[in-house]
């Protein structure tokens, strides 16, 4: 048995390269740096055709795959030959990094590349690079502002939305009959998808002739029930309809959240006198925040994903009022055909999700902090 008593912790995490040869290690140092050049020099020969600079190149973009699949194999052996037993350690994550990098850096990069592209599927002129034109066509576009407007709308709703479902939360947690059953009820429209509830709601229940909601909205005196002519009327029906579905997704993890919380704080809250106010308000609430934050922040990631209903329903009318920026990506591309535009307007409302999430985030962590 090896004593490593004397050794060093910088000895013994070192250990693996003491008995890699030097032969060896030069050799895997030479592969991985053959492979790099390779790789470097296909992607520069691709990236200046497409842009002009030179006149020759590849018709797409599978040189690149193979030289990028050769690089990573290089990668990997080199690994090997040159830390030695680190280097095996380190094939039990290096595929999966390599799998990341090609599933969804490279095609966020090459979205980025087509974001400055005037590419235009409806013209024969093909894909041409247009450098920052698209970004001054998006700052002057109304519509696309009009868009991230209502998604602050949509976005500010998850707040009523987690009220509701914090309500549900605590019926269905209470001692009440049947409770299984209301369970399984209320989660009954999360299973459903959000094509079919637009067509179930938004073009049958709600239709303004022959639906049952507007032939009551008649009954009751409302002359014109149109439920997406006025832009707030529609803006609260996509609402209602968006709510219907993910109020229940919220509410079981709140109902998972009540269910976890100790029992015996809130017993010794009621031997102290505190009635449900004060216990629902000084115990659950404080001790629910964690669950809490974690379900509004998934619910604003779906809520930033809202496009279904809008599409299959209003199509973003009356006037836009509707529209997400989502729906408005999709029409770009669908009705318009502006592959350049639209990816640039999608790459861009990425960048403020991830601004806004990470601020979401961080004052999240603040406050179970500050709680806990």
């Amino acid at each position: 048995m090896v004593d490593t008593s004397g050794m060093s912790g910088h000895q013994i995490h070192g250990a693996g390269l003491e008995h890699v040869a030097e032969g060896r290690r030069k050799a895997g140092r030479l592969l991985m740096r053959a492979a790099s050049a390779l790789l470097i020099i296909v992607l520069l020969i691709h990236v200046l055709n497409l842009t002009g600079v030179i006149g020759f190149g590849f018709e797409n973009w599978r040189p690149i795959l193979f030289a990028y699949v050769l690089w990573s194999v290089a990668l990997c052996v080199g690994q090997v030959f040159t830390r030695g037993e680190l280097g095996y350690r380190a094939l039990f994550v290096l595929p999966a990094v390599l799998f990341t990098v090609a599933m969804v850096i490279f095609p966020t990069l090459f979205g980025l590349y087509v974001g400055l592209t005037d590419w235009n599927l409806s013209s024969f002129d093909g894909r041409k690079f247009n450098g920052l034109d698209n970004f001054r066509t998006m700052f002057q576009d109304a519509f696309y502002w009009n868009a991230l407007r209502n998604m602050v709308i949509f976005v500010l709703a998850v707040l009523i939305e987690y009220g509701i479902a914090f309500m549900l939360a605590l019926l269905l947690s209470a001692q009440i009959r049947a409770r299984k059953f209301f369970r399984v009820v209320f989660l009954l429209p999360f299973m459903l998808s959000p094509v079919a509830v637009s067509w179930m709601i938004g073009k049958s229940l709600l239709e303004f002739r022959f639906g049952p909601a507007a032939t009551f909205a008649r009954f009751l005196g409302w002359e014109s029930p149109a439920f997406f002519g006025a832009p707030w009327i529609a803006r609260i029906s996509i609402t209602v309809m968006d709510a219907w579905i993910f109020i229940p997704f919220v509410m079981i993890l709140l109902l998972a959240g009540l269910q976890a919380l100790p029992r015996e704080v809130l017993e010794a809250a009621k031997v102290d006198g505190a009635n449900a106010w004060q216990s629902f308000w000084r115990i659950t609430f404080p001790l629910m925040l964690p669950v809490s934050l974690t379900a509004i922040i998934l619910r604003i990631i779906f809520k930033l994903k809202l496009a279904d209903i809008v599409i299959n329903v209003t199509a973003g009318g009356p006037g836009g009022a509707t529209d997400t920026v989502t729906s408005f990506i999709f029409r770009e591309y669908r009705d318009r055909s502006n592959v350049g535009y639209g990816s640039l307007l999608a790459m861009f409302y990425l960048v403020l999700i991830i601004i806004v999430l990470t601020l979401l985030l961080s004052f999240a962590r603040r406050r179970v902090e500050r709680v806990t």
